[in-house]
């Protein structure tokens, strides 16, 4: 084939990319591959300025829109299956003052673990019923992310005291109730969780 018929059907190809973007605003090349497109056309496109690789294989309008929860949707476009707990949780709702260095996120037992560059992740495994249980789906730059509830947030974070620190659990406890969260959601998260005679006292002191 020579070069003045290939063109056109690169430039095509761009059009096809942007066309992507502009739905998306981030891309893999794992979606460029599916929507039959040469994975080699992104890196061209990015070395004629076109779009920005923002890391090793995924790519950005030029245009796009930041998210104040960018990390939430670069974690969820390299793991889709991740749903966004804890410290970064507390973070979305609101519910905590600490900007955490890492994305927690949570995988349902026996997912495979993407490696993930960047943003860092700190990942926990939860049981299907945990997994599942309070996810709550939000969109930003054309991506869907999950993150769990405001009630399942405390009752994870109550679950996982050890690592983030009882006094934040309790600060998130508190603060979720002057925000006016429903009391029974947050012990239906607990039994969910089988926090309850941790959860317990804490509750009736508020």
């Amino acid at each position: 084939m020579n070069n003045k018929a290939v063109e056109p059907e690169r430039k095509q190809s761009y059009k096809q990319i942007e066309k992507i973007l502009k739905k998306q605003s981030v891309v893999t090349v794992k979606d460029i591959v599916s929507a039959n497109i040469s994975r080699n056309l992104l890196s061209d496109m990015a070395n004629q300025g076109l779009i920005t690789c923002i890391k090793p294989g995924i790519y950005e309008s030029n245009n796009r829109d930041v998210s104040e929860f960018e990390s939430f949707v670069d974690i969820s476009v390299q793991a889709p299956n991740a749903v966004i707990a804890l410290l970064s949780a507390l973070q979305f709702h609101g519910l905590t003052t600490e900007n955490p260095h890492q994305v927690w996120a949570a995988f349902l037992r026996g997912q495979r673990i993407p490696n993930i560059e960047y943003p860092p992740m700190r990942h926990v495994i939860f049981s299907e019923k945990a997994y599942q249980y309070g996810v709550e789906e939000h969109n930003a730059q054309g991506v869907t992310y999950k993150v769990y509830s405001v009630a399942k947030t405390i009752a994870d974070c109550f679950k996982y005291r050890h690592k983030i620190g009882l006094d934040v659990a309790i600060e998130a406890l508190k603060e979720s109730v002057i925000n006016k969260t429903d009391i029974n959601e947050i012990w239906d998260a607990a039994k969910v969780c089988r926090v309850q005679n941790i959860i317990r006292p804490y509750m009736e002191a508020i």
